[in-house]
């Protein structure tokens, strides 16, 4: 149906209902905010208006016009939730969240590395090192509810001998060693 006015029954479009007027066949609101889908428009219409929904819909080309109107649903949907920062607020809280993981991520990969170069090293020689590797990763546990790794089998003071890996100050939650 992408910017085709196809044929359609008589019922009115979603639009035409919620503003109590006759549809036309040539009805720019008919082929992307169908009868069965009246909630879709009236948030469109309490955020943008329909005046505005309609200039926007003229301005765009005929195969650009569904994306539109999906974009102006998604972004009347999150104003409607968030009336502040509507789809900013968004896409904003999920850039601090993986810029969380992220670090998250390198620091555990980090204390992972140190843990597998200290056990290396209290290894003896002739073991080899893909069971030392083994070893490393059985005595590890990774919390990921918290994003962080706890050592199973030692105390606080054997896992903070890796210096800053092991200060969680800067965390908002709690870690568990």
């Amino acid at each position: 149906m992408r910017g085709c006015h196809d044929t359609r029954s008589s019922s009115s479009c979603a639009a035409c209902k919620l503003l109590k007027r006759r549809c036309t066949p040539t009805c720019i609101f008919a082929p992307y905010f169908r009868s069965d889908e009246p909630k879709k428009f009236a948030k469109v219409h309490k955020v943008f208006g329909a005046s505005n929904v309609s200039k926007i819909l003229t301005e765009v080309p005929e195969e650009q016009r569904e994306d539109t109107v999906n974009s102006l649903a998604y972004e009347a949907e999150a104003r409607l939730r968030d009336p502040v920062y509507g789809c900013i607020g968004a896409i904003a809280l999920l850039q601090t969240k993986m810029a969380e993981l992220q670090h998250d991520l390198a620091l555990a990969k980090a204390r992972l590395a140190r843990y597998a170069a200290a056990n290396n090293n209290n290894t003896s020689s002739s073991s080899s090192s893909s069971s030392s590797s083994l070893g490393v990763l059985e005595s590890c546990v990774v919390n990921m509810s918290y994003g962080g790794l706890s050592f199973s089998g030692q105390s606080s003071d054997d896992i903070s001998q890796y210096g800053y890996l092991c200060d969680f100050t800067h965390f908002p939650y709690p870690f568990q060693a």
